[in-house]
């Protein structure tokens, strides 16, 4: 079961039964009001980037949503990870903050910071789910995308991993901010069911294509 819809997740989280999501994965904004330098060809501006005003309610309809024995995994960066974790420690336990460790670095300043290589994960629980396979370091090594889709465009790798390792097949993962669609295409991948919400019309239209092609192209590979 794949369900994308387009809206304020905010809104659209009202409408999910309690107790009934397997696990959340999610890239939401950042609070930094984001915008990449890099690229000759710049991409929108992610909406409600510019504040974090939405994070406490946010994060209270993520436990209602969620089954217990299940988890929220939330990237962020630095920039604002005590706000996150204030946050989040409100109505989940935090067992770890991850470090995605990317293959190369970003931009920034380049003569005034390190050069960033970097994002957190934040790992916290409703309950107490049991992680699948062997125990992992909290170090993960994926390679970064180049973005070409969405300004935080997230390796499909990477979230293929998080999933396999929180839930089993046929569970429900919910991304209430798809953006590009990479973890749709991951829960495709997986065997997983997957409902995501996007506000910006263009990167929803973005989203439908790709799962619609990991669709197409899983079913090609089975005849």
């Amino acid at each position: 079961m794949i369900d994308l819809q387009k809206g304020d997740c905010l809104e659209l989280m009202k409408k999910i039964p309690s107790n009934s999501i397997d696990l959340i994965l999610t890239d939401s904004p950042y609070g930094i009001n984001f915008q990449s330098n890099y690229r000759k060809n710049k991409h929108l501006k992610i909406q409600n980037d510019s504040n974090l005003d939405w994070l406490d309610h946010f994060v209270f309809e993520c436990n209602k949503v969620l089954k217990n024995d299940s988890a929220l995994m939330m990237f962020s960066s630095w920039h604002h990870v005590d706000y996150f974790k204030a946050s989040i420690e409100k109505y989940f336990k935090i067992k770890n903050i991850l470090i995605w460790e990317k293959n190369n670095t970003g931009m920034g300043d380049l003569k005034g910071q390190f050069a960033p290589k970097y994002e957190f994960i934040f790992f916290a629980v409703k309950g107490k789910p049991l992680l699948k396979g062997k125990r992992d370091s909290d170090i993960l090594n994926f390679k970064k995308t180049g973005n070409k889709l969405h300004p935080t465009q997230k390796p499909v790798d990477l979230l293929k991993y998080l999933i396999n390792k929180l839930t089993d097949e046929s569970n429900t993962v919910l991304d209430p901010f798809m953006g590009s669609g990479s973890t749709g295409v991951a829960c495709v991948n997986t065997n997983r069911d997957f409902i995501g919400m996007e506000l910006d019309d263009e990167y929803f239209k973005i989203a439908q294509k790709r799962i619609r092609e990991a669709k197409d192209e899983k079913v090609t590979k089975l005849v």
